[in-house]
């Protein structure tokens, strides 16, 4: 089969096509071939030796992945060949086929597209932790989401929203980036690259703030965020994109009684009750209609390297996906 793989930490140059054998599968376990695998930053991250966890090599990435089994070992009975599933692993995504135990699969409802049922796994069941879990998002918040035209920021718009949020304020750096968000439901758009762009936050709350704010760039947007938040609001980081070391001074949490709060879907993922059945909530939002994927660019599994670019380039919209 083919998958692309890295045998050394760098840019998307190191990536390569590879042919390797199919995977054997184990007992439990089954054989998937893959019909899409999402592209997410901690790709990125793995691929420059960045990631919060140690990244073996040689290495091939993808966690997010949907398809169809082909194979079942003699154990498995709640599954069996033909089945559409979808399952978030460690990786080995970007590739034709991979083995999975049976533990790691939640079917697909057929409603749900291969490339949107990919899409939620870790983006979206990120969203969903990010605000209900850590931000303890209550009715009627307002809630800042901070690239809101990216992956989870799509996610996070509408779900702040399905969970009551009162309102929901979308920053972007570009008017079209903003035009996106407002389709999905956000009731203030601000450009974080204009000067002083908290202010905006704060006169449109009438001085309040934001009760939750999601954030993953740090430097400057952590430190204005901090600026435009409420009486015992919650800032929720979930990434640094920046790649800086951020400092700020604390007394300014003291203030509003704000509380920094990290989130790592790693930890999500120990528990397998509460992660499948964020997957299945999400999973039904999308078949009943009241979620909308934003899948930005699809590319074939050759294309993995331009898939990077342009994640790094921060100009894509929505979630990247790559069709083996």
């Amino acid at each position: 089969m083919k998958a692309i793989q890295f045998k050394e930490y760098g840019k998307p140059e190191v990536l390569e096509i590879v042919d390797i054998p199919i995977p054997e599968i184990k007992p439990r376990s089954v054989l998937v071939q893959v019909k899409a695998s999402g592209v997410n930053f901690a790709d990125t991250a793995r691929r420059y030796g960045q990631y919060l966890a140690k990244t073996p090599l040689p290495y091939i990435p993808g966690s997010e992945v949907a398809g169809v089994i082909t194979e079942v070992s003699l154990e498995v009975t709640d599954f069996k060949v033909g089945d559409r599933v979808v399952a978030l692993t460690e990786d080995g995504g970007y590739a034709e086929y991979i083995a999975l135990h049976e533990s790691q699969l939640i079917k697909i409802p057929e409603a749900v597209e291969f490339n949107h049922a990919a899409a939620i796994l870790g983006q979206g069941v990120s969203a969903y932790h990010i605000l209900k879990t850590s931000g303890q998002l209550k009715k009627g918040d307002t809630v800042v989401v901070h690239a809101a035209a990216g992956g989870v920021g799509t996610f996070a718009v509408q779900l702040a929203k399905i969970m009551g949020a009162g309102k929901v304020i979308a920053t972007a750096s570009s008017p079209e980036k903003l035009e996106l968000a407002y389709s999905l439901g956000a009731d203030f758009g601000v450009n974080y690259l204009e000067e002083n762009w908290h202010k905006q936050i704060l006169a449109y709350t009438e001085g309040k703030g934001a009760d939750v704010v999601l954030e993953m760039v740090g430097g400057d947007i952590f430190r204005n965020s901090l600026k435009c938040m409420a009486v015992n609001g919650r800032l929720v980081i979930y990434g640094r994109a920046g790649g800086q070391e951020t400092k700020f001074d604390p007394a300014i949490l003291m203030q509003r009684n704000v509380s920094v709060i990290g989130f790592w879907l790693v930890h999500i993922l120990k528990d397998t009750k509460i992660f499948n059945e964020s997957v299945r909530e999400l999973l039904e939002s999308i078949s009943n209609g009241k979620l909308k994927l934003v899948i930005g660019e699809t590319f074939p599994l050759e294309e993995a390297k331009r898939a990077h670019e342009l994640m790094e380039s921060r100009q894509t919209k929505g979630k990247l996906i790559i069709n083996p």
